[in-house]
C-alpha cells in the first residue's frame, strides 16, 4: 500500500514507519519537525517526506494514498494544558480536518491514534471499548472529540479505525522522557534514584511502541469489516499495572538505585486499567510481543549503551522542548512553524 503517516518524526512514528517499510508498504512522512534535533539514534524513513502542519494539508497533498495513519498531535497531558485552546486547534480541530481531507481526496482508510486516557479516572476496574469516557485533560478530551466527529464521515467509501493506545514505552529514534517507563528507567540510571511523584497506586495500561505499531500494521492489512469504523484498545489486558509496581521492576534492573516517594504525593486522578482483547478477537493474528519487564531492561541497556546523562536526557522531555521554540520565536503562538511548507 501507498501510505501517509503524519507524525512520521516523532516518538511512536519514528519507529511505526520502520514496521511498515519492512512489511513492504511505500511510506510517505508528514510532519513539522518540532522534535527536530531531539535524536536518539538516525532516523529510519529514507522515503518522501511533506513538511507541513496538518491543519494546512490540502486534498492534492493526499490523493493516491491508499490510507492514512494519523499520529500527529500534542502528545501528553503537561504539553496539553500548556495552551488548551492550541491543542483542541491541533488535536480535534486539525484532525477532523485531516480526515475530511482524505475522505475528498478519495482515501478509503483512516487509522487515528487515539488513547485510552480518554477513560481518566476509573479506579481499578478493568474497561473494555464500551466503557464511558472520562478524559480529564484537553489531551484525553481532544481524542473523544475526534473519535466522535469522524466516525460520522464514516461510508462505504470511507472506513475510520481508532485504535486505543495505552501508555506506550521503549526505545525509539525520537525518544520522549516524559511517559512514565522511559522516564522512571532513565531517572534511576541517570541518578540513582526512582522517583515517583504520587502514592504509587494509580494503574496504568502500558504497551511497547513496537507492539503499537505492529497493531497498525494489523488493522491496515485487516479486512475492513472487520476493523470499519470501529475503536481498539492497544495493548495487552495482563500488562496493567500501579506505578509502584514498575517502580520494583526498575530497581531489579537498574544496578544500584533506590525507591523514594516524593513527598506529600497523593492518589493521580489519572488511574484507569483497560482490557485489550477485542483487537485480537477481530484479528486473531495479532498479538503482543513485549511485557514491561522486558521494555525496562530494553531501556536500561540502550541508556548504557548511549552513555545517557541528565542534560542528555532532559532533551527528550516535550515541554520544555515547545516553551524553548515559542521563546526562540520558531513557532507562533498556535505551534505553527515559521518555515514555509516542503515535500522533499
Amino acid at each position: 500500500m501507498k501510505l501517509l503517516v503524519t507524525g512520521h518524526h516523532g516518538y511512536i512514528g519514528s519507529v511505526m514507519v520502520g514496521v511498515l517499510s519492512r512489511a513492504g508498504h511505500d511510506v510517505t512522512g508528514l510532519d513539522t519537525y518540532l522534535y527536530d534535533g531531539c535524536d536518539f539514534g538516525p532516523n529510519p524513513l529514507n522515503g518522501p517526506v511533506i513538511r507541513k502542519d496538518i491543519r494546512d494539508v490540502e486534498p492534492a497533498d493526499l490523493r493516491g494514498f491508499d490510507a492514512v495513519i494519523h499520529l500527529a498531535a500534542l502528545s501528553n497531558d503537561p504539553l496539553g494544558c500548556l495552551d488548551e485552546a492550541c491543542t483542541y486547534d491541533i488535536n480535534h480541530h486539525g484532525s477532523v480536518t485531516l480526515a475530511k481531507v482524505a475522505k475528498a481526496a478519495g482515501v478509503p482508510r483512516f487509522l487515528f491514534a487515539s488513547s485510552c486516557s480518554l477513560y481518566g479516572a476509573a479506579g481499578d476496574k478493568m474497561l473494555d471499548e464500551r466503557a464511558d469516557f472520562n478524559p480529564i485533560t484537553a489531551y484525553g478530551s481532544s481524542k473523544v472529540l475526534v473519535e466522535q466527529d469522524v466516525t460520522k464521515l464514516a461510508d462505504d467509501s470511507f472506513s475510520p479505525t481508532f485504535l486505543r493506545n495505552a501508555t506506550a514505552y521503549g526505545v525509539s529514534p525520537r525518544l520522549r522522557a516524559d511517559i512514565v517507563v522511559n522516564n522512571l528507567v532513565g531517572v534511576a540510571y541517570t541518578t540513582g534514584k526512582i522517583l515517583i511523584q504520587s502514592d504509587g497506586t494509580p494503574w496504568r495500561p502500558l504497551v511497547h511502541v513496537q507492539d503499537i505499531s505492529r497493531a497498525f500494521l494489523a488493522v491496515l492489512e485487516a479486512p475492513r469489516e472487520a476493523v470499519h469504523n470501529q475503536s481498539f484498545n492497544v495493548g495487552s489486558s495482563q500488562e496493567n499495572y500501579q506505578i509502584r509496581e514498575i517502580a520494583d521492576m526498575v530497581r531489579e534492573v537498574v544496578p544500584g538505585c533506590s525507591v523514594e516517594y516524593m513527598e506529600g504525593g497523593g492518589p493521580d486522578p489519572r488511574c484507569y486499567k483497560v482490557n485489550c482483547d477485542k483487537l485480537t478477537a477481530h484479528i486473531p493474528t495479532f498479538k503482543t510481543e513485549w511485557t514491561v519487564r522486558r521494555g525496562v531492561e530494553e531501556l536500561y541497556a540502550s541508556y548504557v549503551d548511549n552513555g545517557l546523562t541528565v542534560e542528555m536526557f532532559a532533551n527528550y522531555v516535550r515541554l520544555p522542548r515547545i516553551q524553548a521554540l515559542l521563546r526562540d520565536g520558531r513557532v507562533d503562538a498556535m505551534l505553527r512553524p515559521r518555515t514555509a511548507s516542503v515535500t522533499v
